[in-house]
């Protein structure tokens, strides 16, 4: 809670005067009914300090500037809660780009997509209605109890048992008894997110061997036992209310019952009797909205650890700043040791790469040719050996001159829900329409876009499902093509290609050998004649 709280740093004067508008706005509230008390004693000639003109003037001022304030108390609220939201999504997307790609492979995607949306909106009721409500209820309770208290020292410890009562105590019990409710809600629900989003990308599938109704009904208990965890907390709060009802009722007995015993006593006179118990009973608005905390802040706490879980992440390989920058002479791999756990890659291998050489590297599937180029790209930092471009241990070049010197085509092309041309720039900002075409022409892609009735500007189904395999394919490498950086690292870059089209691409790499360097992994041995040295991957080992 202290590290959400810190975050409303920046915007510390909206959430002061938020503070202050809620405090003067029930101020005003309370005003009204105690102004009431005061013209119920004047109508029993009763003398008392205002006259009932300027009680109905005041009073009629009151509700007014009741209304005003409650409004821009709410719009501070509020502007401050989208705007730390805003801040946070930000956090949370930087952080992710930090730990990618290394430590995304084994995250569930959809629990991710919840942490983005749901579990971030959750924060709203944090920064909207808590941090300024507590602060408000602490600050009215105090005056009440101290207006309350000058009728009698008694009456006002008993406001201010009542509200301690209702404004800490209840919603601190109500806490320990709720546990990890809400935590346990928010990881189910991050659960049946990511169930759905499986789901949704295995549909062909699920259809092909008719799991339909198997699928649904697992989909069908995920639901329910998210419903329960939810039925028990809406249960907590159903009690939390009425327990908070019970007491607040208690205590105006009690408040009622000591005043008039006062009264008889000769203690306090009828106001005495009168306004106190009135005041009491309609200044209950802040605490109990703190006492409905109790509940409702279970499942947006859980909410809040699982986006600073993220934050708190420490990615596998740090971002690289403030060194020299260098530019691309060669790379290689000097007796390189690498393991995921305890599972072991690659053993003592080398591999050198000069510059505008094409370096084939073949082997058998889970070989480790595909973790050579990642740890090529630092995604990964090597256990023993040495990893370099250009001379230099590639733990010692900025984060951004690595990439900029580097093109890495994945087996797996993603694809943006969006236009083949923004698909296509997102690895050259500022591309030119001819720089796209040309880099598509290197790729044997050109011509299928053109036959496409928008071109360039055809939108992009989401997950690239308009396009077939070889088509993502080509894209991903006319990106490679545009980014044109220097050390090109292509991971079955034909596997899903036609011979015609595999010879237009390996004649683009072979033209553009003086510019590139190129290390080809590829299982097809027409893919490898265009290689000037191939080396072979098994069992860890090099040759």
């Amino acid at each position: 809670m202290m590290r959400l709280a810190g975050l409303v740093k920046p915007l510390a004067g909206y959430m002061v005067l938020a503070i202050l508008m809620g405090l003067a706005g029930h101020l005003c509230a309370a005003y009204i009914t105690v102004a009431g008390g005061y013209a119920a004693a004047q109508l029993l000639n009763i003398d008392t300090p205002f006259t009932l003109t300027i009680l109905f003037v005041s009073v009629c001022a009151a509700a007014l500037l009741r209304g005003v304030l409650r409004y821009a108390e709410q719009a501070c609220n509020h502007y401050i809660a989208f705007k730390l939201l805003a801040l946070i999504r930000d956090k949370v997307f930087r952080a992710l780009r930090k730990l990618c790609p290394a430590k995304l492979e084994g995250k569930d995607k959809g629990d991710l997509i919840s942490v983005i949306t749901s579990d971030i909106e959750l924060l709203e009721v944090f920064y909207a209605h808590t941090i300024s409500p507590v602060v408000i209820a602490l600050l009215f309770s105090s005056l009440l109890s101290l207006f309350v208290g000058s009728f009698h020292v008694v009456l006002g410890e008993i406001a201010l048992a009542a509200y301690v009562t209702v404004g800490v105590i209840i919603p601190i019990v109500v806490s320990k008894l709720s546990g990890d409710d809400g935590m346990k809600f928010r990881t189910k629900s991050g659960q049946l997110s990511g169930f759905v989003l499986d789901s949704l990308r295995g549909l062909p599938e699920i259809q092909q061997y008719g799991r339909g109704a198997e699928r649904l009904k697992m989909m069908n208990e995920q639901t329910d036992a998210l419903a329960a965890e939810e039925e028990r907390m809406k249960r907590t709060a159903g009690r939390n209310t009425a327990v908070t009802n019970t007491v607040i009722l208690m205590f105006d007995f009690i408040m009622l019952f000591t005043s008039a015993f006062l009264y008889q006593k000769g203690q306090v006179d009828f106001p005495g009797v009168l306004i106190p118990v009135i005041a009491l009973m309609s200044s209950f608005g802040p605490v109990v909205a703190l006492a409905n905390l109790g509940s409702t802040l279970q499942n947006t706490f859980a909410a809040g650890n699982r986006v600073l879980d993220i934050l708190d992440e420490t990615p596998v390989t740090e971002e690289i700043r403030g060194q020299e920058e260098i530019g691309f002479s060669g790379a290689s791999v000097e007796q390189v040791t690498f393991s995921y756990g305890n599972e072991m890659i690659l053993d003592n291998i080398s591999v050198e790469i000069p510059q505008g050489s094409v370096v084939g590297i073949v082997g058998k599937s889970g070989s480790g040719k595909s973790t050579l180029l990642k740890l090529l790209m630092r995604f990964w930092n090597v256990q023993k050996g040495n990893v370099k471009i250009s001379g230099t241990d590639v733990g010692k070049i900025n984060t951004e001159n690595l990439r900029d010197m580097e093109s890495f085509v994945t087996q797996e092309t993603h694809l943006f829900y969006d236009s083949i041309r923004n698909n296509l720039r997102i690895a050259k900002l500022d591309a030119t329409d001819e720089q796209i075409q040309e880099a598509c022409r290197k790729a044997s892609v050109h011509d299928f876009i053109m036959s496409l009735p928008q071109g360039y500007d055809t939108p992009v189904g989401e997950l690239g499902d308009t396009l077939s395999g070889g088509e993502r394919q080509r894209l991903g490498l006319a990106r490679a093509f545009l980014h044109d950086a220097p050390f090109m690292l292509l991971d079955e870059p034909t596997s899903n290609l036609d011979s015609l089209n595999e010879a237009v691409i390996l004649k683009s790499l072979h033209e553009e050998r003086d510019e590139k360097t190129v290390v080809l992994v590829s299982h097809r041995q027409s893919t490898m004649r265009i290689a000037d040295v191939i080396y072979r991957v098994g069992h860890g080992r090099m040759s």
